[in-house]
């Protein structure tokens, strides 16, 4: 008689899957939130805080984007090779996208001879980044502001540069581009961080309308939230992925992802400062308005560190009132976020003279705001 194989459905994670620095920076977080005392709560309060204030919003607006651009079969590399006069504008909007997607896709189109280098100049000008996310999420005014602003910044300077610079910085055209490994399906970690995300999202936008929610489906927002904070750490943990996502995967997927990934670096960010303050005894208030006037040209420096935890950071900082609008603004237009990983790998030398002609707009804009509106949404 045939035997049958026995099919099990797979499990949610394998323990070959997590990479152990993650797994121990996972591991470490989780252990934080439920230490006893008032370590444990103020690190629960935060990561709830993490999760309701930014992370629910990171992954509704990544599913609308990845979910708009498979439902449409948008091919935004193709769209940029063929928009000719077009293409700087069209790059600085795909910078000033929140995320780094955009400006992942515009330095791999240039690598593959498709668009100019003013469009690199003027996506990598756009962007903010991850930040975004997180600023949107917590000060929609500044949002308001800073992304139309970088937006009309990026423009304006991949046109200078397109019409300034002739020196090609591709020393050969590269065929290849930054490519992410294909996950390939949709996995049930995904769906759980979907599941935990869609009411997480509504806690999220009650607490905008200035609503508190104390349960929902009887289970109290903090456990939802760490819930769904400790799904996504393993989640980060066990990804083949350093940060972006193949676009051949499922918006789901992308998703929990990104989301997961981006979520890490706001943890970080709401735990350096609430732990510094409180532990350390540092009054960073009077530590940065004792520097104030370089505040701008520290925060357009730090811009320049590839990745977005950085970025995150000084947006925190503005979040909290320690650094004012002119300092996020400056770093709004200097930061590349991760965009400038592949910029980097594909294209080095393009890379660096790209952020080193970011600095330049990002110089005058801060310091304008600084010396004309000082005040300006502080």
């Amino acid at each position: 008689m045939a035997t049958q194989a026995i099919q099990r459905r797979p499990l949610p994670f394998n323990l070959g899957d997590f990479r152990p620095g993650r797994a121990a920076i996972a591991a470490a977080l989780m252990a934080l939130a439920v230490m006893p005392g008032g370590l444990g709560e103020l690190t629960r309060g935060l990561m709830t805080d993490a999760y309701v204030q930014v992370s629910v919003f990171v992954a509704a607006t990544l599913l609308i984007f990845y979910g708009a651009e498979r439902l449409f079969r948008f091919d935004i590399g193709t769209a940029l090779a063929g928009a000719k006069g077009w293409q700087v504008p069209l790059a600085a909007l795909l910078g000033a996208t929140p995320g780094c997607g955009g400006a992942v896709v515009v330095v791999a189109a240039y690598a593959s001879g498709h668009v100019g280098f003013g469009a690199v100049v003027a996506t990598l000008t756009a962007t903010m980044g991850d930040a975004a996310f997180l600023l949107i999420a917590t000060r929609p005014d500044a949002a308001a502001v800073v992304l139309p602003l970088s937006f009309a910044v990026g423009i304006v300077s991949g046109w200078v540069v397109d019409r300034v610079v002739r020196t090609e910085f591709r020393s050969t055209i590269s065929t290849h581009t930054h490519t992410a490994p294909l996950i390939g399906r949709t996995r049930l970690r995904d769906y759980a961080y979907f599941a935990l995300a869609a009411p997480g999202l509504y806690v999220g936008v009650m607490q905008l309308a200035q609503v508190e929610v104390a349960s929902i489906l009887g289970l109290p927002v903090t456990a939802l939230a760490l819930a769904g904070t400790a799904l996504g750490l393993a989640i980060w943990a066990a990804s083949p992925l350093a940060a972006m996502t193949n676009s051949s995967d499922t918006p789901v997927t992308r998703m929990a992802e990104e989301t997961a990934f981006i979520s890490v670096w706001v943890i970080g960010a709401y735990l350096a400062y609430d732990y510094a303050a409180a532990y350390a005894g540092l009054d960073l208030e009077a530590a940065f308005g004792a520097i104030a006037p370089l505040l701008p040209l520290i925060a357009i420096l730090i811009g320049f560190i590839p990745g977005c935890g950085p970025q995150v950071l000084v947006c925190t900082l503005y979040i909290n009132g320690l650094v004012p609008f002119a300092a996020l603004i400056g770093n709004a237009i200097s930061n590349d976020g991760d965009a400038l990983f592949p910029a980097i790998a594909l294209t080095p030398k393009a890379a660096i003279m790209a952020t080193a002609y970011s600095a330049i707009p990002a110089l005058i804009v801060a310091y304008g705001f600084m010396l004309l509106a000082p005040g300006f949404l502080n």
